[in-house]
């Protein structure tokens, strides 16, 4: 048990994987996850011991039922990691000035790069780690700012407090340029299609951080509403906080929310404040209250490259399919060189003596087909990657797509208030919940359309409780009903903050 013997099965092997699945999946409870990301995070990174001592223990035989995947998996890692090459930077930031310890960042993309709503990024900062990727919801659309995107960060604890803290520093520091803030930037992921938003009226419900999906939806339709596209002429934003500063993710959306006279479409919030007393504050007062920002323009000459996003899914196809091709050759050639000859004539003399040929075969070193396996996957995935960089060296140098023109003298501003003008349908409750079957009621009401889009974000208890008014509203209205019977088409988001 204690032997890494050289015939048959390797327990030793077993016992090793054994040992590294049960430290990973300890770590990945409830309990220490959400306490201690960084040692689920890094704890995680022992799946290749695992898989490694796997092969020696199970053999080639039973791990081929998961090679496949493995072999995908392993693909896509490196795939992202050419992606997140080069690196960015930071462009501006805004850090938020009430106790929220919120930040909106501010990337540059290259003006072709298009993504839609509620797409998420990657981002890994190596002046805080160099491990760590963190994803967040673009909270930008693509089709209103072409030369950047913007992502908006609640600085809590661990990662995010330490991002926090340098960007604090840089504003405090009396030196009279700002630094460059190298970043790593992989995505964005997101919908195929827009098909989600294509209803006659949408109402979108969030919960605390779910907002920042959608603050894009917003934007988005607010800069297609002009043009001719099929989208929802009214919204209706549920936004439910714990406290009123959470208003603060609303600030990049204030335009559209308090100046609709230039929009194509009908905005209405209403803010549910639930662990707050009755209050005379409006929509209006909290969100001047909570605009107050301190903006810095960073310095960009440590990286003048800008996020250019994902390559095409014709050339991920082809490289998958070059990199099979490429394992299955290297491992029939691995095979027909340093494969015993007693080993591919056991199976001719099978028929002669089964039962010696049957001993002989479990005793047979299994380490080296286990090791010729491994040098087969690893020579496929350096090819592919070798593939891979040449192309990415000849798009960018054919094309380099430069950073904002905004280069780093310190500029530090603080931004007022917003003035309003037609406001009189937001709404402000404090000390409660809302009532979603009322609201699903008086907005199907009010809109007097058959088709209602519902989007929410937030927590599993507010998607369930709101899929099930749905469904239960939409079977009720549409029988013995006449005329135009409103019918409720529920979408769950997931938020990255």
């Amino acid at each position: 048990m204690w032997r890494w013997q050289k015939k048959g099965r390797i327990y030793l092997a077993g016992e090793i994987a054994l040992v590294t699945g049960l430290v990973i999946w300890i770590t990945s409870l409830p309990q220490i996850r959400r306490r201690r990301f960084e040692i689920f995070y890094y704890t995680h990174h022992l799946y290749i011991v695992f898989l490694i001592f796997f092969l020696f223990h199970a053999g080639d035989r039973h791990f081929y039922m998961v090679f496949s995947g493995v072999f995908l998996f392993g693909l896509d890692k490196l795939l992202r990691i050419l992606q997140s090459r080069p690196k960015s930077c930071i462009l501006s930031a805004r850090i938020y000035l009430f106790p929220s310890k919120a930040i909106e960042l501010t990337l540059p993309k290259d003006p072709r790069l298009k993504y839609t709503p509620t797409s998420v990024i990657y981002m890994k900062i190596p002046s805080i780690s160099r491990f760590q990727w963190h994803p967040f919801s673009i909270t930008s659309s693509s089709n209103s700012d072409n030369h950047t995107m913007s992502i908006v960060v609640k600085c809590n604890e661990g990662w995010t407090s330490s991002l926090y803290d340098v960007i604090q520093a840089e504003l405090d520091s009396d030196a009279g340029s700002m630094n460059c803030i190298p970043v790593s930037i992989e995505g964005p992921y997101g919908p195929a299609s827009l098909d989600f938003l294509r209803h006659d009226s949408l109402l979108l419900i969030a919960g605390g951080a779910g907002i920042t999906p959608f603050l894009s939806i917003i934007k988005e339709i607010a800069s297609l509403s002009s043009r001719r596209y099929r989208f929802a002429t009214r919204v209706q934003l549920i936004y439910v906080v714990k406290k009123s500063q959470d208003v603060c993710l609303l600030n990049s959306v204030s335009s559209q929310l308090l100046n609709q006279s230039s929009t194509q479409f009908s905005l209405n919030l209403k803010v549910y404040v639930t662990q707050e007393e009755g209050s005379d504050a409006t929509v209006i007062g909290l969100v001047n209250d909570f605009s107050l920002v301190r903006t810095v323009n960073f310095s960009t000459k440590c990286s003048n490259y800008a996020v250019h996003g994902l390559d095409s899914s014709v050339l991920m196809a082809a490289m998958v399919a070059l990199s099979s091709i490429k394992f299955l050759v290297s491992l029939i050639f691995f095979n027909r060189i340093f494969v015993p000859t007693e080993m591919k004539s056991s199976a001719s003399q099978k028929v002669a003596v089964p039962s010696e040929n049957k001993a002989s075969k479990e005793k047979t070193p299994s380490s080296v087909v286990d090791l010729l396996l491994l040098a087969s996957f690893i020579i496929a995935l350096v090819c592919n990657t070798f593939v891979a960089i040449v192309l990415r060296w000849k798009r960018l140098k054919k094309d380099i797509p430069a950073a904002s023109p905004k280069q780093g003298n310190k500029a530090i501003e603080l931004a007022g208030s917003v003035e309003a003008s037609t406001v009189e349908d937001h709404e402000i409750h404090f000390g409660g919940r809302p009532n979603f079957q009322d609201i699903l009621s008086k907005f199907s009401d009010e809109t007097g359309g058959s088709d209602i889009g519902v989007l929410v974000c937030g927590p599993e208890s507010m998607k369930e409780s709101v899929a099930s008014l749905c469904q239960l509203k939409s079977q009720g209205l549409n029988i013995g009903a006449k005329g135009k019977k409103p019918y409720f088409f529920f979408h769950s988001l997931n938020f990255t903050l």
